[in-house]
């Protein structure tokens, strides 16, 4: 039997239709079945379903975007960092290996020599800098918290997207704004996310941190590009002629803009469509809601 926290969401749904394909036993849990923050009543449920695995795709993210964490931030705080450290607890006391869907919005930019951040570099948009979103400060601590546990893998995901229109996915994103911030951005498509991080635990690599991303990055640009080739949307974009307009005109709080490589993954024995080719692949097979 496997555990899914957090199955009602754009990334949960897609866990449950991958473990669905697979045949697989699962139960996703909803807060209003089991209180699943409650460590003693998650433990109680892990041993008497005989859980072997527990997948937490729970989270706050805010909505429409990471702007609305900055009016709710109780909630937020506490889904990205204090409920990661009590599912720790639960599943240790269980003995239940674990996946925990973090951020890569825990970085800004790109290394010093101008590749992508990789799993050993220390995030630096965090609390700790003084200069992210109150979201990507909480995902940093929910990292924090789960330091050190032997159990458990951290899969990074950034900026997910896939082939359905969906307000949470980012190729709809980019088509309903009319100006946008000119980046550059690793980011995941969802369904090699979710199949990417289940193939972690199904071929029993190392636990630990793993960046899920598609492999090179994107500016904002190229993916509009793109969005315009396919004929999927058509219309005239604008941009911010730089960060401080973006924020100054249509942000509340800063965006996490960054490069990542999951070249750790790959060496896992896991890989993913490069980047360009995973849009494109997306917007062939658009379909509206």
């Amino acid at each position: 039997m496997i555990y899914l926290l957090g199955g009602s969401g754009y990334v949960g749904q897609a866990y449950q239709a991958l473990l669905t394909s697979k045949g697989l036993s699962f139960k996703s849990i909803a807060r209003a079945d089991l209180d699943y923050a409650d460590p003693v009543a998650l433990t109680a449920a892990l041993r008497h379903d005989k859980v072997t695995f527990l997948i937490n795709a729970a989270g706050y993210t805010g909505k429409p975007n990471v702007d609305a964490c900055e009016l709710d931030k109780t909630n937020c705080l506490f889904g990205n960092a204090v409920l990661p450290g009590r599912i720790a607890v639960a599943c240790a006391a269980a003995g239940v290996p674990w996946g925990h869907v973090s951020s890569g919005c825990i970085y800004t930019g790109k290394r010093p020599d101008g590749t992508g951040f990789t799993e050993e570099d220390a995030p630096n948009f965090t609390f700790r800098q003084n200069n992210c979103s109150f979201y990507s400060g909480t995902k940093a601590l929910g990292e924090e918290i789960l330091s050190g546990i032997s159990n458990v893998y951290i899969w990074r995901l950034r900026i997910p997207y896939d082939h359905r229109e969906s307000p949470r996915n980012y190729l709809t994103k980019l088509m309903r704004y009319q100006r946008l911030l000119e980046a550059e951005n690793s980011i995941s498509q969802l369904q090699e996310f979710v199949a990417s991080t289940f193939a972690c635990w199904e071929k029993h690599i190392p636990y630990g941190i793993y960046n899920v991303t598609n492999p090179g990055y994107v500016t904002t640009r190229e993916v509009v590009d793109l969005i315009l080739e396919s004929g999927v949307c058509k219309k005239d974009y604008e941009f911010f002629s730089d960060e401080s307009e973006f924020m100054q005109k249509a942000a509340k709080t800063p965006r996490s803009n960054c490069v990542m490589t999951s070249a750790k993954l790959a060496a896992a024995g896991i890989t993913m469509t490069p980047v360009r080719e995973a849009i494109q692949t997306a917007l062939r097979n658009w379909q509206k809601l």
